[in-house]
């Protein structure tokens, strides 16, 4: 394959990759949303069969958990980025 031939593909591919990694992403994110869903209800479940009622979520754990998950994407941003070249003096 000519250069000339990998610079159009490469021109025709960047909608294209980054509609798969969309794609995946929200697939992932539906699975793991659903995931969590479900094994929240069953600990609330359990919660309500143990004590008779469901227990309220405080302001921190949710800051907290919030904190977590931007620490998450912060993490597959990197992903993203190549390996750092050494800096120059």
């Amino acid at each position: 394959m000519s250069l000339l031939q990998r610079n159009v593909q490469n021109k025709e591919e960047p909608k294209d990759w980054k509609n798969k990694v969309y794609a995946t992403g929200a697939a992932v994110g539906a699975v793991l949303g659903l995931l969590s869903a479900y094994m929240y209800g069953r600990a609330a479940e359990e919660d309500v069969s143990r004590l008779g009622k469901a227990q309220r979520i405080s302001t921190g754990e949710v800051l907290g958990l919030g904190l977590a998950l931007l620490a998450v994407i912060r993490q597959i941003t990197e992903l993203a980025k190549g390996p750092e070249r050494p800096k120059k003096k």
